[in-house]
């Protein structure tokens, strides 16, 4: 088996409402949709997911990096991940979002060719995954509504986002707490947007309203800052933009920075990666969760296969295709029954139907 040929699409997805973080408020994610073809007449489809301000790409970079990678991808036997990987890795060292559409793609066919869903191929350590769904910022007391609106739909954990003021954070998160009672989960997400100096004191004063962890208190770079966050810290510790690879867990690990690392396809560069990640942590006794950027349901199913394959991904934020307004999935893909993603049962991805419109056609083919 062989890559015939390659094609890349470019889409523009919008989001139901502005979704805010510390750093923007964003309202459409632009990504790259990727098809790998075989001479076998299997098709792979995977999804890159660019963030400039975390991966430092853009829907433009993916492509150019594409019309680097692809024309040498052309004729090498797409199960062969591993060898694919380190040959992106040679031509281009960094884009990861660009390199974990090409590695989705091809762990769609490698389940495509076994015929099972990739979950069982890659592990198969559980058979769903429960999932969070993200409040973005907004006034504290809108933050509450939308709390109970999401515990009414069934949702049992809660990532709330924080980072832009440490006394409105505060009161935003003892709203949330008020408004959803004790047995919700809640988590809570800085997006780099808190000083230590500021992550310690509003750390200590949310103690009492029982957060599972904080995620990425302070800037990605100040790994010697998240130490000493940690160490203050009566709350767990969750490294997100400070790890893309495993060079980097290891780093935050040995610097005693995290006590969790969250795992991202298109900060990991696709699959391989963010598996290799997982062991390390979980040699280390590091627990991790799979999280998402801005994926439609395509990216979002290759985690959910991921989350439900692998033992030390004990958390999962997969919830990016559910605040899209536009589905770029029409038929399969994981699915959400109150709090639980499910890997789909069909080969592969389970990725069934694309909605062609919102696709359009190939910006790039590779041949």
């Amino acid at each position: 088996m062989g890559i015939q040929s390659i094609e890349a699409y470019s889409v523009v997805l919008r989001y139901h409402e502005p979704f805010r973080i510390a750093p923007s408020t964003t309202v459409e994610s632009h990504n790259v949709v990727v098809k790998v073809f075989t001479d076998f007449g299997i098709v792979g489809v995977g999804e890159a997911s660019p963030s400039e301000r975390v991966t430092n790409e853009t829907p433009n970079t993916v492509l150019g990096v594409l019309d680097k990678i692809a024309p040498h991808l052309i004729g090498m036997c797409p199960l062969r991940i591993e060898q694919i990987v380190d040959t992106m890795d040679q031509i281009v060292p960094e884009n990861p979002s660009a390199k974990a559409a090409v590695d989705m793609a091809l762990h769609d066919i490698l389940g495509k060719t076994a015929r099972k869903p990739l979950f069982k191929l890659l592990g198969g350590f559980r058979e769903q995954v429960l999932t969070d769904i993200t409040l973005g910022i907004k006034e504290p007391k809108e933050m509450a509504e939308d709390a109970v609106k999401a515990v009414r739909r069934g949702f049992e954990a809660l990532k709330v986002k924080v980072g832009l003021n440490p006394k409105e954070d505060f009161e935003r998160v003892r709203k949330i707490r008020e408004a959803v009672g004790s047995d919700v989960a809640i988590r809570i997400d800085a997006n780099q947007g808190w000083t230590v100096r500021q992550a310690v004191k509003v750390l200590k004063e949310l103690e009492r309203f029982n957060i599972e962890f904080v995620e990425q208190p302070v800037s990605a770079d100040d790994i010697k800052g998240l130490a000493k966050v940690r160490k203050n810290s009566p709350i767990p510790v969750m490294a997100d933009e400070s790890v893309h690879s495993p060079s980097d867990a290891i780093h935050a690990i040995t610097a005693e920075a995290v006590d969790l690392i969250n795992i991202k396809l298109m900060k990991s560069g696709g699959m391989l990666n963010a598996k290799k990640i997982a062991a390390v942590a979980e040699a280390a006794h590091v627990p991790c969760m799979i999280g998402c950027m801005g994926e439609s349901s395509i990216g979002i199913s290759a985690a959910v296969h991921l989350a439900a394959a692998t033992k030390n991904l004990c958390y999962a934020d997969l919830d990016c295709d559910i605040l899209l307004k536009d589905k770029l999935v029409r038929k399969g893909g994981a699915q959400l029954k109150n709090s639980k993603r499910i890997p789909p049962k069909e080969d592969g991805l389970g990725i069934l139907q694309l909605d062609e419109k919102l696709l359009g056609s190939p910006k790039k083919t590779y041949r």
